[in-house]
């Protein structure tokens, strides 16, 4: 396979000594009690609400933290081992609020028909494995539970493992109930794994309250929790790669160190979203080479800490379809992907992660298929050797009729071409002169003309229906403040 050295040894050591200076030195911000309690009673010194962590329990936080485990789908056979065993798995991005209306063009708040359609559109691709649920409005139902009920939908629709967020503790009796109703039992929960959590740090070094006890009240589950730092260099970031990096591994760190004194065992995911800022208006950026420099090298202290990662990437701040969006997500997609991530989080986004399209959907599978195969490079076994075939054809013949030929045809070795043109020009013309999104449009309306797949069981849709609105009652903030 091809690899991208983004950091070399000395590097890595670089900012892992670093890091632990920050954490030992600066210190994080922890606005929970609990989480400060938890780090107090194992050696950390707590001043107010910064806590110091000493190298000794980062040490011992790497120790605990499984070195692998499987993401669960509700589909066995999409289930994906961490870290990967072959290529890289991919998590579509649907957490963007607007989406570019598939038929008018028009840019609008997303919608629960919206989710269905991208996750459905999503499953059909090459590389699906992750689902983000999609950032919906339900004007009839009330606004306290919608990112709940997103999470519970992302399972209706899709057999893939599903990965989101709860803001409360009291969601995590509810998503028990629904995850034990989908898998069948506690213990199968457990052992599953088909939810995983993403923990966002606050840049620079923080964690915040509601989000932390959240997790931490969840810990029985066995729940993975992918770490998810976005410190953007030059706003709340160091003006650097080197030290907006170490920033970002430092509260990393911070999370994992939690999570393992509170529960040693529990998967980590080492996660990252870091980017960079737009000087000339203070934009976080994603779509630019220092970005995926930044996560790339992330993606590589992973590798040094021996533990799975997820790393944010295939990412573009285009508003719309074209050009931006192809050239950003290539950009950021290809280093990725050679470095070794095990996820690349980002397809199907638009306008640094605000917008999701089921065209964009298609055509980044394109981009990583596009990847993977160069990921692949070439293969120099004893089977690839055709001197036979050579020396049979001699100078001035030709191979297509060889059995060789024929074979290649149907092998992996030569990529197929779905949304990109190799036809000539006139052919090109005659067929009607489709660029990548034209062809991705006919693309989405076969993929939604078509019957769903995997569907859940009705008894099982209708429990969630009610699990649903249970949380619609119980997450109200009467409920919460009572």
């Amino acid at each position: 396979m091809i690899t991208t050295q983004i950091l070399n040894s000395e590097e890595i050591q670089r900012i892992h000594t670093c890091s632990l200076k920050i954490l030992s030195k600066v210190g994080v911000r922890f606005l929970s009690p609990k989480a400060r309690e938890i780090l107090k009673a194992r050696g950390a010194i707590v001043k107010d609400k910064i806590v110091f962590i000493p190298e000794e329990l980062v040490n011992e936080a790497l120790r605990t933290a499984p070195k692998t485990f499987i993401l669960g789908a509700r589909d066995r056979q999409k289930d994906f081992t961490m870290p990967k065993t072959g290529l890289a798995g991919t998590v579509v991005d649907n957490s963007g609020v607007f989406t570019l209306d598939f038929h008018t063009g028009e840019r609008r708040e997303c919608n629960l028909q919206d989710l269905f359609n991208f996750n459905k559109v999503y499953e059909a691709s090459r590389w699906s494995t992750v689902v983000w649920p999609a950032t919906i409005q339900e004007p009839d139902r009330p606004e306290h539970s919608r990112e709940f009920r997103q999470d519970i939908y992302s399972f209706m629709s899709t057999s893939l493992h599903v990965q989101s967020e709860l803001w409360h503790p009291a969601e995590v009796p509810l998503m028990a109930e629904a995850l034990n109703l989908i898998t069948g039992s506690e213990a199968e929960t457990i052992n599953r794994k088909i939810y995983s959590f993403t923990y966002c740090t606050n840049p620079p070094l923080g964690h915040d309250k509601e989000m932390c006890e959240t997790y931490l009240e969840s810990l029985p589950l066995g729940i993975p929790i992918c770490v998810y730092p976005m410190p953007g260099a030059g706003s709340t970031g160091p003006a650097s790669l080197f030290s907006n990096i170490a920033v970002a591994n430092a509260e990393a760190l911070s999370a994992l160190v939690l999570f393992q004194m509170a529960k040693p065992g529990t998967p980590i995911i080492f996660g990252n979203a870091i980017g960079t800022t737009n000087f000339r208006n203070g934009n976080f950026l994603e779509g630019v080479p220092e970005t995926v420099l930044q996560t790339a090298a992330c993606g590589e202290l992973a590798h040094f800490y021996g533990l799975p990662n997820e790393q944010a990437g295939c990412l573009t701040d285009a508003k719309t379809h074209g050009a931006q969006a192809i050239l950003e997500k290539t950009i950021t997609t290809i280093p990725l992907l050679n470095s070794g991530v095990d996820l690349l989080q980002g397809p199907g986004a638009l306008e640094c992660s605000n917008t999701i399209t089921l065209e964009q959907i298609v055509v980044d599978d394109e981009i990583i298929n596009y990847a993977q195969r160069l990921r692949r490079g070439i293969d120099t076994s004893i089977e690839k050797n055709y001197f036979t075939d050579i020396e049979e054809v001699g100078p001035g013949g030709h191979y297509l009729m060889q059995p060789s030929t024929v074979m290649a045809c149907r092998s992996d070795e030569f990529m197929t071409q779905e949304l990109t043109d190799g036809d000539t020009y006139e052919t090109w013309t005659a067929k009607g002169k489709h660029d990548m999104y034209s062809k991705a449009r006919i693309r989405v309306e076969e993929i939604l003309a078509g019957a769903e797949r995997y569907p859940l069981a009705d008894n099982i849709k209708g429990g969630l229906e009610d699990i649903m609105r249970k949380a619609d009652i119980l997450l109200s903030p009467e409920k919460l403040n009572h």
